[in-house]
């Protein structure tokens, strides 16, 4: 039997606390942890745990009873909690974005590898069933070449948002929706495609006056191959609408799924290749089913993992940080207005926490700030069926 804490009872908790009670003869929560510990207590009560309750990490980290730490607190906590749980024997699964900074990413890094111990970084969509089969649709090669790629990462967010205390901040929450939103697009686009060599980006913040952060920006990235891809990151878009788009040499597939493909008449004009589509919509058809989804099937994985004795999960540190890599090159390239070159370097002006609280743009000042919502239900766009 796995035993699992949970530390940080916000929002995401939910997820995480749902998945693992999905499993009852796999693992077990046996502590919760937040320095707001009357949050725990409600989250213990409603879901009748039996555990204990702390509102300090050290708590957990002494605990030789603990084998697994969800982490679900801001992200600028992540790195300092990942490096302690790991340091004290536990293997951790840490919630998106990875952590605040490249170097904090490094730390963490080192220490999974120093315990032998898995970090793993939530990547939840991968393990939905739409973005699975697009992955293994594109690694078929039957639609060629990928030459652009087309990621809306369309969210919303009311002004009132940004009040909580630790958002809108470079210093706590890290940046705003390219970071907090977009990293689950970023991180599918990565995994998908690879890591770009050039980045150029813009931003802004068109409607949060009580954020420092951007609420909307465009990239385009640049891949040795000569294709290209554009990510718009926004909390703006009314109906949280998102899609990835992938144009091969032959043909075009997408989330949600669509599939379309042209073959040229004698003078070039496109008709449709009804062929390939019927083998390309065949394949995906065919392809398996996830056993789990989302938050269940990243846990899973981890908890496969930790029962197999390996240290192999589908986004460990590594994969965490290339995707915390391109979402700074992105702060980098809107913040300077210079294209970014990739890999970003440790004497990168962003490299740090503290180099991008420097240096990256401040829109407005946070004035407002409160501890937390009377009610706090997360509503989800980003519908890939």
């Amino acid at each position: 039997m796995i035993r699992v804490a949970i530390v940080g009872t916000g929002g995401i908790s939910a997820a995480h606390l749902a998945a693992y009670l999905s499993f009852p003869e796999r693992c077990q929560i046996v502590a919760l942890c937040d320095i707001y510990p009357e949050k725990a207590a409600i989250l213990k009560e409603q879901h009748k745990l039996s555990c204990d309750i702390f509102s300090d990490s050290a708590d957990i980290a002494s605990r030789d009873d603990i084998d697994l730490v969800s982490i679900c607190t801001p992200p600028y906590t992540h790195a300092d909690l990942s490096v302690q749980f790991l340091n004290a024997g536990k293997h951790v699964l840490v919630e998106k974005p990875m952590s605040s900074s490249l170097a904090e990413c490094d730390r963490m890094i080192a220490a999974a590898e120093k315990a032998k111990k898995i970090l793993s970084v939530v990547g939840q969509n991968r393990f939905r069933d739409p973005i699975m089969k697009l992955k293994q649709v594109l690694d078929s090669g039957k639609m060629g070449k990928v030459v652009h790629a087309q990621v809306e990462s369309y969210w919303w967010r009311g002004h009132v948002y940004y009040d909580l205390w630790w958002r809108g901040t470079w210093e706590k929450e890290g940046g705003g929706c390219t970071l907090n939103h977009a990293v689950h697009h970023i991180d599918m686009l990565q995994w998908m495609m690879g890591m770009p060599t050039k980045v150029q980006a813009i931003m802004s913040n068109t409607s949060h006056d009580n954020a420092e952060v951007e609420d909307l920006s465009i990239a385009v990235l640049s891949y040795p191959s000569g294709a290209l891809a554009q990510i718009t990151s926004s909390v703006v878009h009314h109906g949280e609408e998102q899609q990835l788009i992938f144009q091969g040499e032959k043909a075009r597939i997408s989330a949600p799924w669509k599939v379309y493909a042209s073959v040229p008449k004698e003078n070039g004009f496109p008709i449709k290749n009804v062929e390939l589509e019927n083998e390309i919509e065949q394949l995906y058809n065919e392809l398996p089913s996830v056993p789990y989804s989302g938050h269940q099937g990243q846990i899973d994985n981890v908890l496969s993992a930790i029962e197999n004795d390996t240290l192999t999960v589908l986004v460990d540190g590594y994969e965490g940080k290339k995707t915390l890599e391109l979402i700074t090159a992105i702060y980098m390239a809107a913040s300077t207005g210079q294209q970014v070159e990739l890999p970003l370097q440790p004497d990168s002006l962003f490299y740090t926490r503290e180099g991008i609280m420097a240096n990256a743009t401040h829109f407005y000042e946070k004035t407002n700030s409160v501890t937390g919502f009377a009610k706090n239900d997360i509503t989800l766009g980003g519908k890939y069926e």
